[in-house]
């Protein structure tokens, strides 16, 4: 599974981002996809999750309201639409193929990574 991440830049606090998870050699309905974000210093968090086998989404909750998660259907990319954003969201954002997402929990089951795209959020 290669999955690469793109949308990512510079962008004003309050402004918003699309950024995509494209795959190559697996259709998305074979595993669910979790974006993930890691700011300098700081560890990589789960941000959300979605399966469009199971048609589960799931939230970090802190982000909920602003972060959607979308996936058309399994030959199309997954797409995280972040709004309002601070620049606290400033962070390396990556994609990964995953066993499952728990809708309660996130995803888990890792089985593959992007590369990740840079976000920039100034003030």
């Amino acid at each position: 599974v290669q999955l690469v991440e793109s949308g990512g830049g510079l962008v004003q606090a309050g402004g918003s981002l699309r950024l995509s998870c494209a795959a190559s050699g697996v259709r998305f309905d074979d595993y669910a996809i979790g974006w993930f974000r890691q700011a300098p210093g700081k560890e990589r968090d789960a941000v959300s999750c979605v399966s469009s086998h199971t048609g589960v989404s799931w939230y970090v909750h802190s982000l909920k309201g602003r972060f959607t998660i979308a996936s058309d259907n399994a030959n199309k990319p997954v797409y995280l639409q972040m709004t309002s954003l601070t620049p606290e969201d400033t962070a390396t954002y990556s994609c990964a193929a995953a066993e499952t997402c728990c809708a309660k929990c996130g995803p888990y089951g890792i089985d593959s990574w992007g590369k990740g795209t840079p976000v920039t959020v100034s003030s």
